[in-house]
């Protein structure tokens, strides 16, 4: 399986894979943490906040992960894989051909 991530990936080796895996994983518990707790700061917890809470969060989901992870990529040396893999996903969103 992590050679065929590997090669899919076109990564070097499987360590490499593994600091990719380790890159998600960390980015999306840091995203899903930030999300509570910028709730939590805000007071949003009763059911009347409902719309609010589901905007904010899906903003910090959708922006603060690009963000995020990138911040991981560097720190985990994979940088250059996660620069790419963002101008990729943004180029699907605005619907631009590579």
């Amino acid at each position: 399986m992590l050679e065929r991530l590997r090669i899919r990936w076109n990564l070097k080796n499987t360590t490499a894979v593994w600091l990719v895996l380790l890159t998600f994983a960390c980015t999306g518990t840091t995203v899903a943490y930030l999300s509570r707790a910028i709730v939590h700061w805000i007071e949003w917890h009763d059911p009347d906040h409902f719309w609010e809470r589901l905007a904010l969060k899906t903003f910090v989901f959708i922006f603060g992960y690009q963000i995020i992870i990138l911040c991981f990529g560097w720190v985990f040396g994979q940088f250059q894989f996660f620069w790419n893999y963002e101008k990729k996903i943004w180029n699907r969103v605005l619907g631009r051909k590579r």
